[in-house]
């Protein structure tokens, strides 16, 4: 079925219970940092649902990990960004992603001291946990990262437009990074039962609807003067390109990140109104850990300059020279972030 628009969706469906704690913890970190004019971005990563009841027992998910989400946050901060990170609950998050269930025991060690246990890090664990450690006490004590989780598609576009409507007056230093997998299709409040559809009632009938789309209003109303940047993912090659470019001249952002289903960890096209860039990696980078878009960040990737009203800066230079080697010092290298205490 067709989608209603903007304003619709939200008179229908209500903000989330904890939507005003939520609020509250935006526009003290927004205004926290543009009292000192830092520059913000906005990180958003993993799936949205689309619940099938209100008591939610089944649902609609778009997969997503959210690792794409939570490398680029890690990038930003390192380049002098405070960073709200919008993820789905329990996806993967900055900093701990990569030391998630088994990896994260394996690095342990417990000792047994009479009454007393002691819990140590491998030495082995330690070269891998370390540098983590460090940018992630790094950037909470300097007040740089907020995290504000959703589930359903509902729950992100309240926070996405809270969000945004308190970057609004950080101007041209707001860049908004919308890696989140958010669903195409939705079944309207009113449509939804109450409690858990039961298997004794036959097969359920179940008719989607099209989610507005929300980037018009948000570059239009709710942030207009952000670097905006969306994501399109595909599995026909034939019509990557093409949608990403009809976005663009649709919603007059600055760049579609396009990507297919089945390559998307290593190739890449960052698509702007003047050119298309391609960006693909070795599988000796793939099987480092690298991926593709939070690669073209430190390799080739271009964000706002802050100083130039809209211009274009390099996060850092080119060519192998300009990696993070492992166990170097990951505080941030470009920052400009003042500390607001």
């Amino acid at each position: 079925m067709a989608s209603g628009s903007w304003e619709e969706f939200f008179a229908v469906h209500l903000p989330p219970t904890d939507f005003e704690d939520n609020r509250s913890l935006l526009k003290e970190f927004c205004e926290r940092h543009d009292q000192y004019g830092n520059k913000i971005v906005l990180v958003t990563s993993g799936g949205t649902t689309v619940p099938l009841e209100h008591n939610t027992v089944r649902f609609v998910d778009n997969f997503s990990a959210g690792t794409r989400g939570a490398a680029s946050a890690e990038y930003f901060l390192e380049h002098g960004y405070a960073v709200i990170f919008m993820h789905r609950q329990k996806s993967l998050e900055p900093f701990t992603r990569n030391f998630n269930g088994q990896k994260l025991f394996d690095m342990l060690d417990l000792q047994h001291r009479g009454p007393n246990t002691t819990i140590t890090v491998k030495p082995d664990g330690v070269f891998a946990l370390a540098p983590a450690l460090q940018r992630y006490q790094a950037a909470h004590a300097a007040g740089a990262l907020l995290h504000v989780a959703f589930t359903a598609v509902s729950e992100y576009f309240w926070l996405l437009r809270a969000a945004c409507e308190l970057l609004a007056r950080s101007g041209p230093r707001a860049l908004l990074y919308l890696a989140a997998a958010v669903s195409d299709f939705y079944v309207p409040k009113d449509r939804v039962p109450t409690h858990k559809m039961q298997s004794a009632s036959g097969p359920p009938v179940i008719q989607l609807h099209l989610v507005p789309k929300m980037l018009a209003p948000l570059v239009n109303l709710w942030v207009p003067e952000a670097y905006v940047v969306s994501f399109k993912l595909e599995t026909d090659e034939n019509l990557l390109i093409p949608k990403a470019r009809a976005a663009l001249e649709k919603y007059k952002h600055k760049m579609v990140v396009a990507n297919m289903l089945q390559t998307r960890h290593q190739r890449v096209i960052l698509v702007t109104p003047d050119s298309n860039q391609e960006i693909v990696l070795s599988r000796e980078e793939v099987h480092a850990g690298k991926r593709a878009a939070t690669y073209s960040l430190d390799r080739y990737g271009e964000i706002v300059d802050p100083d130039n009203c809209g211009g274009m800066l390099p996060i850092s230079k080119s060519g192998e020279n300009s990696r993070e080697k492992p166990g170097d010092s990951m505080m941030p290298r470009n920052s400009s972030l003042q500390r607001p205490f």
